[in-house]
């Protein structure tokens, strides 16, 4: 089983991206049946909660990203996603998606000012 995480990139202040993470060698039940989330470590930092998402597809977010960070899911294609928008220099990080006992390699996303 791997998670890729993908779409991470340089983008200045105020702008977005989506990340995306797919999950192989998973198999539906096991994916449809666990939290998903996003955390990030930023350099020096420890690794924090960003966004999850719960099987019955209710949300939870860091204060910091509340209002413009948005988790989802796509059960059918085993992919997550976290559409970050109003970035700011402080969200700049290694962003990795997990999903029950797996992580992925993680994603960097760096945000200039």
């Amino acid at each position: 089983v791997q998670l890729q995480a993908y779409g991470g990139g340089l983008v200045q202040a105020g702008g977005s991206l989506r990340l995306s993470c797919a999950a192989s060698g998973m198999i539906l039940s096991t994916f449809r049946g666990n939290y998903k989330a996003w955390y990030r470590q930023a350099p020096g930092q420890q690794r924090e909660l960003v966004a999850q998402i719960s099987t019955s597809s209710s949300t939870n977010y860091a204060d910091s990203v509340k209002g413009r960070f948005t988790i989802s899911r796509d059960n059918a294609r085993k992919l997550v996603y976290l559409q970050m928008n109003s970035l700011k220099p402080e969200d700049t990080a290694i962003y990795y998606c997990n999903i029950g006992s797996v992580w992925g390699q993680g994603t960097l996303v760096t945000v200039s000012s």
